[in-house]
């Protein structure tokens, strides 16, 4: 097993492999074909670390839906700064450079999401700035349109993610969040936009099909 420690663009490339999510099968990722592997591969040797797991390595479901919906319907995002937030594998921000963004940032803390962003980027032939600085504290990060997709699961986070987005709605930018149906998916201030059934598996989720819905974020 390559040693992430010392380059997590090689850890990526041992540890996953070239794949077509199910709901966009125009882009291609870096992805794990199993969870147990490469969950099992960081836990033991980057758990001391203190690094995150691998979420980078799958395809959520909320990202894949507003990927599909980007590419469905380009005018979101087409001449826009587009920021994908909690970006994982920047799926949100390779259909809007697909799409024709005007520019695009894939923002993700993860070193080793930042590296399979930049892998993904390449494998599908479209520019993406990578940040990894943590934006929480950004009331204003210099973009038209904001993606979240599922960013629901963890009451903490959520609850700061949520205060962040609505904010950043209040003042005019717009906000696109994919959810299926999260735990800490926010009660109010939601308008819903799309609907898409994604296929999933048992090791990732606890159906084979997520009911995805891909939501504007009023403030």
């Amino acid at each position: 097993m390559t040693n992430p420690l010392t380059d997590p663009a090689d850890f990526v490339r041992a540890e996953t492999a070239l794949a077509h999510p199910p709901l966009v099968p125009e882009i291609q990722l870096y992805l794990a074909d199993a969870i147990t592997p490469i969950w099992e591969a960081t836990e033991a040797t980057l758990a001391a670390s203190g690094v995150p797991p691998p979420y980078w390595a799958f395809a959520w479901p909320g990202g894949q839906a507003l990927a599909r919906h980007i590419l469905d319907n380009p005018a979101l995002v087409a001449g826009r700064r587009v920021l994908d937030f909690a970006a994982g594998s920047g799926l949100g921000a390779i259909a809007a450079a697909k799409a024709g963004a005007a520019a695009v940032t894939a923002n993700d803390i993860d070193a080793f999401a930042a590296a399979a962003i930049r892998l993904n980027a390449a494998a599908n032939a479209v520019s993406v700035a990578v940040a990894t600085e943590n934006l929480l504290d950004h009331d204003d990060p210099g973009v038209d349109l904001v993606l979240a997709g599922d960013i629901c699961y963890e009451r903490p986070l959520a609850g700061r993610v949520e205060a962040w987005l609505k904010r950043l709605a209040r003042r005019g930018t717009t906000v696109l969040l994919g959810d299926p149906g999260r735990a800490y998916l926010p009660r109010d201030g939601l308008e819903p936009l799309a609907r898409y059934a994604v296929p999933t598996t048992r090791e990732l989720e606890d159906q084979e099909v997520r009911d995805t819905v891909v939501w504007r974020v009023t403030g």
